[in-house]
Order: C-alpha cells, then sequence, then structure tokens
C-alpha cells in the first residue's frame, strides 16, 4: 500500500490566550498542500519494521504503535517513510504521517476504533490530516470545521532554518495574543483572489528568534506572491500565486535559497483536499 501524506499551511493563525492547562487557545484554517510524504506499508504477521529517521520516536511508528495496540494486535506492519517535506518547518509533515499511518491500518485491520482520538493523542494536527482539504481549526488545533475553497496555486518556501514548536510556543508573549480570525472575510478574499485578512501570531516569537526570516518573508513578496504568510510555528513561508505559471516561476527562484514547491491548496483539486486517505498516483 501506497499512501501520499501531503502537508499544510495554516491561512492565519491566532493566539486567543494561554490556557489553564497550559497550552494556548489558537484560531486557525488549515489548508492541505498537494504534495507531501511518501509512505509504503506492507502487512506483516507480527511486530512494526519501520525504515525512516527517528526509528521508534518517529510519529509514524508511533500511530502504528497506537493503532495496533488498540486493535489488539491483529498483525503487525512493515513502513517505509519517504520524507519530501522539510523538518521543523510547520508544514505538518510528522503529522501528516502518523495520519496515513492510521487510515492505512484501518484499512488493513479493520476494526471499530476512535480514529480521531487515537489521533488526537499523537498530536494536535494529526486529526487534521485524517480529513484534509481546508478546516476552520479551535481548540489546540483538534476542533475542526470543514470549510469550501476552490483550488488556489500556492508556493511554499523553507529557508533551512529549523524552529521547534515548543521553543516558537517560548517565546509568546502577551502582546502576540490577538482576535479571532475573520473567518467569512478572509475565504471571500482568497475567492476573489483578493489579498486576504489574515496573520499569524507565532510571526513575532519566530522574528524575534530568527530575525532574518523578516527578509524571507520580504523575498516571496517581491516575487508577486500575495497573502505570503509564516506556516505554524515556520520557519517555512507561503504565498499564493496568480496561477500555475506564476507559482512554478516563483518556486524555481526561491529553490537556490532552500526548499521550495509550487503546488495547490483549497478544495476540490485532484490530489489535494482529497489526499487524506488516497492512495499515490494522484497528481502533486
Amino acid at each position: 500500500m501506497e499512501r501520499v501524506a501531503v502537508g499544510k499551511v495554516n491561512l492565519g493563525l491566532s493566539l486567543l490566550g494561554r490556557r489553564p492547562d497550559g497550552y494556548h487557545e489558537l484560531h486557525t484554517l488549515f489548508a492541505a498542500l498537494s504534495f507531501g510524504d511518501r509512505l509504503l506499508l506492507e502487512p506483516i504477521p507480527e511486530g512494526i519494521q519501520f525504515r525512516g529517521r527517528y526509528g521508534r520516536r518517529n510519529l509514524a511508528y508511533r500511530a502504528a504503535e497506537a493503532y495496533l495496540e488498540a486493535a489488539g494486535w491483529p498483525g503487525g506492519v512493515r513502513i517505509v517513510l519517504e520524507k519530501a517535506l522539510p523538518e521543523g518547518a510547520g508544514l505538518g509533515g510528522g503529522s501528516s504521517d502518523a495520519a496515513q499511518v492510521l487510515l492505512a491500518l484501518k484499512e488493513l485491520y479493520p476494526k471499530e476504533l476512535d480514529l480521531e482520538a487515537l489521533a488526537l493523542s499523537l498530536g494536535a494536527d494529526v486529526p487534521f490530516f485524517l480529513r484534509g482539504g481546508v478546516a476552520e481549526g479551535r481548540g489546540v488545533g483538534e476542533r475542526l470545521r470543514p470549510l469550501a475553497l476552490p483550488p488556489l496555486p500556492v508556493v511554499v518556501f523553507a529557508p533551512g532554518v529549523r524552529l521547534p514548536t515548543p521553543r516558537v510556543y517560548g517565546e509568546v508573549k502577551p502582546h502576540d495574543f490577538a482576535p479571532e480570525l475573520p473567518v467569512e472575510e478572509i475565504v471571500r478574499a482568497l475567492e476573489r483572489g483578493e489579498e486576504p485578512l489574515y496573520w499569524n501570531s507565532l510571526e513575532g516569537p519566530a522574528f524575534r528568534l530568527h530575525p532574518e526570516l523578516k527578509e524571507v518573508k520580504a523575498r516571496l513578496k517581491a516575487l508577486g506572491l500575495r497573502g505570503v504568510l509564516l506556516s505554524g510555528s515556520g520557519s517555512a513561508f507561503f504565498g499564493l500565486a496568480e496561477d500555475e505559471a506564476h507559482a512554478e516561476r516563483a518556486a524555481r527562484a526561491l529553490r537556490y535559497h532552500g526548499f521550495a514547491r509550487a503546488g495547490w491548496l483549497g478544495g476540490g483539486y485532484g490530489s489535494l483536499g482529497g489526499l487524506a486517505g488516497a492512495k499515490t498516483g494522484a497528481s502533486s
């Protein structure tokens, strides 16, 4: 079984405040990308054989362990993970890998399990990747409301700076908190090809940790991309292009400076919103 674990960007991310449990209450719009990591899975009689970085600590391995244990170990699985998304970039690659392992194992070893609860136990972003597409997220990102968007050409650029999520959140100050995102206005602007009125509360903390990221954002804007924003806790940025050709030109201009990829986000585009749970063969 082959599966693609697509990445995501955040079409705005607002930190509303700190919760009693120590986490931050957030409001965001998740949007799946049309490209990501590749997973190959094969049933074996027992155990987990994993080929990929970090071994048992990898989120894909932990997802397999969580599902098989909850299912009563009906069999085992061999997993080969081929990474394409950069790590520590805010694109959700590890969470997406975990979600695809859960979905694949549900096919290989069907059981009546609460897949969303398993996903949340692995990470706040994992439940989104069970669905893909576009969704409004609340809480720590686990309370999801699906949204509809047309396919949008996008450029994603990661400059090679690794920003561990706990470090960025640890830099959050009270003045970084903001109100809820204007979801309807954002969606309308995206549908019309206008500049979206969104923000990312984590840009300030990320810029304080790595001031050079301000220059990265300016570089994407100079290429004519609109809505340029840090994705999640970074360090990847994304920008919306006028069309597919514009996206490809911008990505080519950025590839000399780090990971750059042109693709699509939104919903309804072949390999995009529908890629959660899809096998390879879809366009990316």
